[in-house]
Formats: structure tokens, C-alpha cells, sequence
């Protein structure tokens, strides 16, 4: 275990040291904030000034190195917009995107894994056949179009949950929530069921194909001889069987969540930091686009080490860190 967490670690800084590059001379080699930031009837003394006191007179390399330098004492650099550090603002923003993310995931399994159990307990049937053309629309639909019929359905048509917003935000051991007043969980409700329905469609085929694969193998046709409940077959044998897959790709998925929860806020208008960096890319705020893509790169490194420790929790066998 030592070794396999060393290991991940050095892999992990050398990706993170990569992403930074990547991302830092993408960012600050296109456009010139100073033409959003500073009025078009500055003096071009006035300008000059700006671009000295936010670091653009020097070279991308020089603009590098000062960023890596300060990054290592926990600095992602300052907002040009908010005059704010980066990482508070984008700190400020994490609670409502991992709650919305969270959600997304909860619904994804709730409501995938039953779906997919009955489907592939009932290979051919119309209850399989519904299950499966509605995964496919899931899977097909654009994630904005799905966030738009949401609204005119439940929202404009029905009028039953508002379509924009967190709604009244309470606290849960000092964290910031929606889940815990009616307003709250009914701003969420529509945006976390957008970001889920790819990811509930995933997980249906998942469960529905393990299923498929496990019922005929030997084990399970052992545990009916010897007069095993059908019920307890399927929640015990089967469903350890086939979770191990499904762990794996959620466990990616949920990082896919955090990052790609982009289009559902900025549709929902969450304030999350999905809409935090689209606003920041509209006005140019570099700092806060690469401190963003850090942070998201840093959460996926840490959410693909969880699962690898599921996995082996999961799966005696595995052993992390063996030599093979």
C-alpha cells in the first residue's frame, strides 16, 4: 500500500506539474485582458500602469515561473476582476458544485441501478425495451437540450420547481447547503436531474449487461441448488459481482460531474464553479481560468485514488501496490 501511494503521489505532482504548463501558456498566450478591463478612454498612461500592476509587461516564461513559485506557498494568483486570491473565490463556489454534483451521483445510482437490475432480470420484455430506448435517449439527447425541456416542462408549463438559482441556502456542520430547506432542495432538484440523466443512463447499461453476464455463471446456478432465495441471489451474489465495474466508472464519472457541470449551471444560473469560469473566461480573469482547471485536475487525481481503494475493498484480490 506504502508503495502504491508513493507511487500515485509522484505520478499525480508530475500531472499536475504538466497540466499547469499546458494550461497556463494556453490561457495567458490568447487575447489581452486589459482591453476588457480598462475603459476604452483611458490615457495610454493609464493603461501602461494596468498592465504593470497586474504582471502582463513581462514575458510568459517570467509570468510562469512567479506563478509556479507562488502556487508552491498556495497561491493560484489574485483575481483581475475581484481583486480577490483565485482559489478563495473558487473555494467559495465548491460547496454548491460538489452539492450538485453529489446529487447528480446519488440520483445516477438510486434510480440506474434498480432500472437496470429489472431490465436485465427481464431480458426481452416491454419493461427491458422502455428501460433501454430511454437509456439511449440519455445517452443521445444534448445535456442543454435536456436542461431547456426541463424548465418548459416543470417549470414553465407545470410550474412546479424554479428554474434558476440555489434557492434558500442553510448549514449543515458549519458547510453551506441546500438540502436542508424545501426552497433550496426545489432549485435543485432540476439541475441536478440534467447533469445525472447521462450518467443514469450509464449506469443502466452497466447494471443491466453484469446482470446479463452473472445470472448464467456457475456460482449462481450453485446457489439456487442449494435453495438460495431468488431475492438473495440477486442482492447478494450478483449485485457484489457487478458493482465492481460500476464503482470504477462512477467513481470517474463523478469527477466528469464536477467538471462538466459547466452547461448545466450556466443554463440553471448555479452558482457553482462552472459559472465562475465561464464568467471568468467572458472578462479574461486568467488567473481564475487556470487556478479553475487546477483545482478540477486535482479533484479528479483524488477521486481516481478513492476508487482504486474501493476497488480493492471490493474486490479482495486486488491487491494495490503488488508487484505484478
Amino acid at each position: 500500500m506504502s508503495v502504491f501511494i508513493v507511487r500515485r503521489l509522484s505520478q499525480s505532482l508530475l500531472v499536475l506539474f504538466v497540466t499547469s504548463i499546458i494550461v497556463f501558456a494556453g490561457i495567458y498566450a490568447i487575447g489581452n485582458p486589459v482591453d476588457i478591463l480598462i475603459a476604452g478612454d483611458a490615457t495610454p498612461a493609464e493603461r501602461e500602469q494596468a498592465i504593470r500592476a497586474l504582471g502582463l509587461d513581462r514575458s510568459l516564461l517570467e509570468q510562469y515561473g512567479t506563478f509556479i513559485w507562488n502556487a508552491l506557498q498556495g497561491d493560484l494568483g489574485r483575481s483581475f476582476v475581484f481583486n480577490q486570491p483565485s482559489i478563495d473565490l473558487i473555494l467559495s463556489r465548491m460547496p454548491a458544485t460538489l452539492e450538485l454534483a453529489f446529487v447528480a451521483l446519488a440520483l445516477s445510482l438510486v434510480l440506474g441501478i434498480p432500472l437496470g437490475l429489472w431490465a436485465g432480470l427481464r431480458p426481452g420484455t416491454v419493461l427491458d425495451e422502455t428501460v433501454m430506448t430511454g437509456s439511449i435517449l440519455g445517452f443521445s439527447l444534448p445535456n442543454f437540450w435536456q436542461g431547456m425541456m426541463l424548465i418548459m416542462i416543470f417549470s414553465v408549463w407545470l410550474g412546479w420547481l424554479p428554474s434558476t438559482g440555489r434557492g434558500e441556502v442553510g448549514y449543515f456542520l458549519g458547510i453551506p447547503t441546500s438540502l436542508v430547506t424545501w426552497s433550496g432542495v426545489s432549485h435543485l432538484i432540476l439541475p441536478a436531474l440534467n447533469l445525472a440523466l447521462f450518467n443514469i443512463s450509464l449506469v443502466i447499461r452497466l447494471t443491466r449487461s453484469g446482470v446479463r453476464e452473472t445470472m448464467p455463471l456457475d456460482f449462481v446456478k450453485f446457489a439456487r441448488a442449494k435453495g438460495v432465495s431468488e431475492r438473495r441471489i440477486v442482492s447478494v451474489h450478483v449485485l457484489k459481482n457487478i458493482l465492481i465495474p460500476i464503482v470504477t466508472v462512477v467513481g470517474v464519472e463523478f469527477g466528469s460531474l464536477i467538471a462538466f457541470a459547466i452547461v448545466t449551471e450556466t443554463i440553471f444560473a448555479w452558482p457553482g464553479m462552472g459559472k465562475l469560469l465561464i464568467d471568468s473566461i467572458m472578462r479574461l480573469d486568467r488567473p481564475v481560468v487556470v487556478a479553475y482547471l487546477l483545482v478540477v485536475v486535482t479533484l479528479f487525481i483524488v477521486i481516481n485514488f478513492v476508487v482504486d481503494i474501493l476497488y480493492s475493498l471490493l474486490d479482495p484480490r486486488i491487491r494495490l501496490g503488488s508487484a505484478s
